[in-house]
């Protein structure tokens, strides 16, 4: 079992930075975001692969970067240059054999 906090959401004008975070409660490699805006299916923001590598969704490519620390079992997620339709609820998830889940930040984006 794996217990995720995410912290950071909040009220940002359009154009500015928020920066997110994730804690897991035991080390995970797999480890990402996701984001939803209500009526919509959930989507992948950034997440770390089982390989080592990082992937972005084209819409936030060259604005978002995910990052860690692994000896604080937390994920980052800064978010720059944002834009109105990046109001969502962002999801942390981490994944080994089983999928979990954070309980989730809202993101709003908003003059």
């Amino acid at each position: 079992q794996v217990q995720l906090v995410e912290s950071g959401g909040g009220l940002v004008q359009p154009g500015g930075s928020l920066r997110l975070s994730c804690v897991a409660s035991r080390n995970i490699f797999t480890m990402g975001w996701y984001r939803q805006i209500p009526g919509k299916q959930r989507e992948l923001v950034a997440g770390f692969t089982s390989g080592g590598s990082t992937m972005y969704a084209d819409s936030v490519k060259g604005r978002f970067t995910i990052s860690r620390d692994n000896a604080k079992n937390t994920v980052f997620l800064q978010m720059n240059s944002l834009k109105p339709e990046g109001t969502a609820v962002y999801y942390c998830y981490a994944f080994d054999r089983f999928l979990y889940w954070g309980q989730g930040t809202q993101v709003t984006v908003s003059s």
